[in-house]
């Protein structure tokens, strides 16, 4: 069966401040998307959250970028903004750059993934879907599941995954792409996706079924407003089993918590922090990052699930190490490495005190 699972995500407003998204809120997008469903648009939907984004989960047949099914998420927004305005919630409606709709919601705001794929006997799919981070975050954790055998032990002993995984990798400022092939091409590939804010692993492919393994969601909103307007959350949609890692290896790279982008403002370096849906309500200095997991089974276009894959006591230790973490980056205040290098500030108010202060700037003399 051939069938589109598309997750897009926004944030339309906080409750309270930056740290959760108001039941009212999610209730109206349940309220939308049953509409939709009577029109037989979509097979299936689930909606949650992930701190203040709202996150839309569906399945259909309408193909990627379905000017059908990313109208009404836009239209959803926009109307979840409207009662968010009412709620008075904090930046309601800052994922929403423009009042137009243009076809697709890519370059709008939302982030986006979505994959088209031939449901297998048993299809096993994990969504990832993170807050208080950029959308690089998920760099490392693909890097882990799809190339690392330390992480992905079926690499070396599973004949259906020996072949190896290519990786598409986005330029998202240059707006270029290139493919690298594993394990053969590892060390160019980490050149590039170890800069994670600027190159972006946007899909992964089994090498020898070209099957779809990963896509994840690469819009920058900073890049895109041209100001600074929230960090991307991005989301990611991972298969499971058979030609791909099974769920455990999936999982396994969240259990060792790694510093991203993203936090207070969006401008400091933070562990990404895996918890439960519950616990995906980011507080302390509005964060520390937060990243959710959920397992469903597809079932003809039906969503069998979710599992709250990340909510599980083995990573309560991870958890514990992320607070850690985050306890060593606070204290380094407003410098770096905790701050983001001047390079990535170029959307916060660094360019207006350097211009405000260039005449100041003299020539040092030579000795």
């Amino acid at each position: 069966m051939k069938l589109t699972l598309s997750v897009i995500k926004a944030d339309i407003g906080g409750f309270v401040g930056h740290s959760d998204s108001h039941p009212e809120i999610l209730g109206r997008a349940n309220e939308c998307l049953d509409k939709v469903m009577e029109s037989g648009l979509l097979i299936d939907y689930y909606v949650t959250k992930c701190g203040d984004d709202l996150q839309l989960i569906m399945t259909h047949q309408q193909g990627e970028g379905s000017e059908y099914i990313h109208k009404f998420a836009w239209d959803i927004f926009v109307d979840c903004t409207a009662l968010a305005k009412e709620l008075k919630l904090h930046g309601a409606g800052q994922d929403l750059l423009t009042d137009a709709f243009s076809g697709n919601v890519k370059g709008l705001g939302p982030g986006v993934a979505e994959m088209e794929i031939e449901e297998r006997e048993a299809e096993t799919v994990i969504i990832f879907m993170a807050d208080k981070t950029s959308s690089g975050a998920w760099n490392m954790p693909l890097y882990k599941m799809f190339a690392d055998p330390f992480n992905t032990i079926g690499l070396v002993i599973a004949p259906s995954l020996h072949c190896g995984f290519a990786f598409d990798v986005h330029d998202v400022k240059e707006h270029k792409r290139i493919t690298f092939n594993t394990p053969e091409e590892i060390y160019d590939l980490l050149v590039f996706i170890g800069a994670p804010s600027r190159y972006i692993v946007n899909a992964v492919y089994h090498r020898d079924t070209g099957e779809i393994a990963a896509v994840s969601s690469t819009q920058r909103l900073s890049m895109i407003a041209g100001r600074y307007v929230g960090k991307d959350d991005p989301v990611c949609i991972v298969r499971a089993q058979g030609n791909f890692p099974a769920v455990g290896e999936i999982l396994e790279p969240f259990a060792s918590p790694v510093l991203v982008e993203g936090w207070m403002r969006g401008s400091h370096n933070g562990p990404l922090m895996p918890v439960s849906v519950e616990d995906s309500t980011p507080a302390r200095f509005d964060g520390p990052p937060r990243v959710i997991g959920l397992g469903f089974q597809l079932a003809n276009g039906r969503l069998v699930g979710p599992r709250d894959m990340l909510a599980d006591i083995s990573f309560n230790l991870a958890r514990q190490q992320a607070n850690e973490m985050a306890d060593m980056m606070r204290r380094h205040g407003p410098f770096e490495p905790h701050r983001l290098p001047l390079e990535e500030m170029e959307y916060t108010t660094m360019p207006d005190v350097m211009e405000k202060l260039r005449h100041r700037f003299t020539d040092i003399p030579a000795d």
